[in-house]
């Protein structure tokens, strides 16, 4: 009899959607007793989750992004990028709500989206400057993903949770790039904050928006350095 509690295998979210009988070297059972399919053993899990990796340490030791306008062709093929989405959504996500979704841009879309853009922001009385940048980030890209918080209204968790959430598979998405050696930015701008272009452009509903626009593609120059935070002049520890 399932007792309720989680076998400590590493967790791939796809329920078969009925409760049965397995081993933890195979499989793991959620609060419900249903079974979700693993590949891995706790003897993985402890390979995997307790020892350091230096090469991964290093990379978020030295991840800088690219920015859009320095992104080109070549982009991930559709198995590229859906191997990158995979490892975008494995993020904290409290209640399991999964409240996100993406959107794939690719090049044939982008005149479309400049032109919405420049159309909105002539409404919205933008300085032509400010449109024009914004719109030239979307005719000098290959590929985007648009990932998209979808807020679940009929839940408890709060909403900034999945907000945050969102946030999340942003980061995830935009470092899943770079370790996989392309370049990437995660941007927004004012049309990912606009209601009507979210609408007329992307066909997004009420409640939903536009977390971060991932331009993932080939860097055209090294990604330039900045000055970094001063971890020691951030970080406080509260008392006993």
């Amino acid at each position: 009899m399932h007792d309720g509690r989680w076998r400590p295998d590493i967790r791939i979210p796809h329920s078969t959607g009925r409760p049965v009988e397995c081993d933890a070297d195979h499989c793991v059972l959620d609060k419900a007793g249903y079974r979700i399919e693993t590949k891995f053993s706790l003897a993985s899990w402890t390979v995997i989750m307790t020892q350091s990796n230096s090469e991964v340490l290093d990379f978020f030791k030295t991840r800088r992004s690219s920015p859009a306008i320095a992104l080109g062709p070549p982009v991930p093929n559709r198995s590229q990028l859906m191997e990158l989405l995979e490892m975008a959504v494995r993020v904290p996500d409290h209640g399991k709500l999964e409240p996100w979704r993406f959107i794939i841009l690719e090049r044939q879309c982008m005149p479309r989206l400049a032109r919405k853009l420049k159309e909105r922001g002539a409404r919205l009385g933008k300085s032509e400057s400010l449109v024009a940048k914004a719109a030239a980030v979307f005719e000098c890209s290959s590929l985007i993903v648009a990932v998209v918080s979808s807020h679940d209204v009929t839940v408890k968790i709060p909403s900034i949770e999945q907000t945050l959430s969102a946030g999340c598979v942003c980061l995830s998405l935009l470092n899943a790039s770079l370790a996989s050696g392309w370049g990437a930015s995660w941007v927004t701008g004012f049309g990912a904050h606009d209601p009507e272009f979210r609408e007329a452009a992307l066909g997004l509903e009420a409640h939903e928006f536009i977390a971060g626009f991932v331009h993932i593609g080939t860097s055209t120059a090294a990604p330039p350095e900045r000055p970094r935070p001063n971890v020691e002049e951030i970080a406080s520890w509260a008392p006993a």
